[in-house]
């Protein structure tokens, strides 16, 4: 899929004024996490451009030692199909207009016509930095890296630079 019908495809997601502006919904415990980015940006011969989403449920948040925690599931596809599905926590650390958002989450990989990562087990490390528009929108940046945690023969790790979109509802 080329980066412009990917651009074409965001932009008809986040059109909608409803989704730009402030909404005035009760109770907006659920979020979405539409990105867009680039894929193994440090492997010159296999970086690729990636669309994911993720999906995170305040309800089922938890104060702990580490902070305070919630789930997180998503996925991406990239243009040379490789798919990774994960499911994991996240720390949302406020700053007044903006989040730094650290995850980690175990994921399913099939690399498609990608990078062979090794393993089928996966695990995403993530941060992020948000910046609050409005109560219920955030734009962000964000970095992941990819690896198997020397679980298979070989090791070598993706890592990857985003551009977010959250939306609470």
């Amino acid at each position: 899929m080329s980066l412009k019908k990917i651009l074409f495809i965001l932009i008809i997601l986040i059109y909608p004024s409803k989704l730009i502006g402030d909404t005035s919904v009760e109770n907006e415990n659920h979020q979405i996490n539409l990105f867009i980015g680039n894929f193994d940006f440090s492997d010159d011969k296999q970086k690729s451009t990636l669309l994911g989403f993720q999906h995170q449920n305040e309800y089922l948040n938890r104060d702990t030692f580490l902070g305070n925690l919630s789930p997180i599931t998503g996925g991406f596809i990239t243009q040379n199909s490789a798919a990774y599905v994960y499911t994991g926590v996240e720390w949302n650390v406020d700053m007044g207009s903006f989040y730094f958002t650290p995850s980690f989450a175990p994921g399913l990989y099939h690399e498609g016509d990608g990078k062979d990562l090794g393993h089928v087990l996966e695990f995403k490390s993530e941060v992020q930095l948000s910046y609050k528009t409005s109560d219920t929108t955030n734009f962000a940046v964000s970095y992941n890296h990819v690896s198997n945690a020397s679980l298979g023969d070989k090791n070598p790790g993706a890592n990857s630079y985003m551009f977010n979109f959250l939306k609470k509802f």
